[in-house]
């Protein structure tokens, strides 16, 4: 990634929103150094294709979803590499309707990228607008997702953003509804993003819930869409466990619709438990992407992966770290329980994932064990 390649990329995204008479696109972007630079180039791109620009700041990837489709804008970029070491970055693009881009669309950019680069005239650039108030407007949406008639109040939560995106908003989301937060990987300097802390390094956020014999721990990776959990006994909740969490509660309240959508790498033990429950399970490719369209083809609405990316389409568009979170403490709420006792008839089963390359021709054995 360059900061060529950013400004000819909103440049072919602008011209292309612009054919289908799109003129304005929100931009929002994580903790890393490289943000900046490439947040810089991606407006010069679009404004110079004609398109306004609405930038946020940092901000969780579905806290840029939400805006988007807040402030009627049609499409959102996200400027982030999402678990990756601060020296990574990428772009994601979405529709005004919190969904990926299309295949068609997304094949126009790519056409228009080989185009030379020609500036609208100087009525026509595309002006910037900074949002001052982003923050406060998720925070407030994601507030929304806890049912009024409960409260945190007694709980003692260690947050972990993995000093990304959510660093100012998801510890005032807790401590808003009434819990004790303690902070962890809320100092972002531009290089630390998910160094030692985060979804991909647990131990941080486990010790540090036994240190302070916290109820429970959240752990956010760099742009917010993935969350995993951590128990009282300092023990990790995976993605399959929340899966589980959510599909179950929304039984018992008789509003789960349909079944749950996981990937091929899912522990065989999610499938079992969801059995016992009589609660269909289904297998998308890897990849949210996959699960979204999974999801929306049965009418399905819970579905994830075991990495944390938790996709509820009662809730949002995209996964969502901190409203997962909310949902799995309404969840002890509402039974007056701990996150122990919700799993306890869940068994995790041993699994080992192997990687195997493949030759051109397909002809490598793939070792089973």
């Amino acid at each position: 990634m360059t900061p060529e390649l950013a400004l000819n990329l909103g440049w072919a995204t602008g011209i292309a929103l612009a054919k289908q008479g799109a003129k304005k696109v929100l931009i929002g972007k994580d903790t890393r150094i490289s943000g900046y630079l490439f947040e810089s180039a991606l407006e010069a791109g679009l404004s110079a294709a004609g398109v306004d620009i609405y930038l946020v700041g940092p901000m969780p990837m579905p806290g840029v979803v939400y805006l988007t489709r807040t402030f009627n804008v049609q499409a959102g970029i996200v400027i982030s590499a999402s678990h990756q070491p601060f020296n990574h970055n990428g772009i994601r693009f979405f529709c005004g309707n919190g969904l990926h881009f299309s295949d068609e669309l997304a094949h126009d950019i790519e056409q228009l990228l080989s185009s030379p680069l020609h500036c609208v005239s100087s009525k026509q650039l595309g002006k910037a607008h900074r949002i001052s108030d982003a923050a406060g407007r998720y925070i407030e949406y994601c507030k929304g997702h806890f049912p009024a008639k409960y409260t945190l109040e007694g709980l003692k939560i260690v947050v972990d953003c993995a000093h990304g995106a959510a660093y100012h908003i998801a510890p005032n989301v807790f401590k808003q509804l009434g819990a004790q937060v303690i902070c962890v990987g809320v100092s972002p300097n531009g290089v630390n993003i998910n160094d030692g802390v985060g979804t991909l390094a647990m131990e941080k956020v486990c010790q540090t819930v036994l240190t302070e014999h916290a109820d429970l721990g959240i752990a956010l990776d760099g742009d917010g869409d993935r969350i995993l959990l951590v128990n009282a006994d300092g023990k990790v909740i995976n993605g399959d466990e929340i899966l589980y969490i959510l599909a179950a509660d929304a039984l018992k309240r008789g509003d789960l619709k349909g079944g749950v959508v996981s990937t091929q790498v899912t522990n065989l033990s999610l499938a079992l438990a969801l059995k016992q429950l009589n609660i269909p399970f289904m297998v998308a490719q890897p990849g949210s992407k996959h699960i979204i369209e999974q999801l929306k083809r049965v009418n399905w609405q819970i579905g994830g992966d075991r990495s944390g990316h938790i996709v509820h389409l009662e809730h949002g568009t995209t996964g969502d770290g901190i409203v997962t979170g909310l949902l799995v403490l309404a969840a002890m709420c509402r039974q007056q329980c701990t996150l122990c006792e919700l799993l306890r008839p869940y068994t995790r089963l041993p699994q080992v994932t192997y990687q195997s390359s493949l030759t051109s021709d397909g002809q490598d054995h793939i070792v089973n064990t």
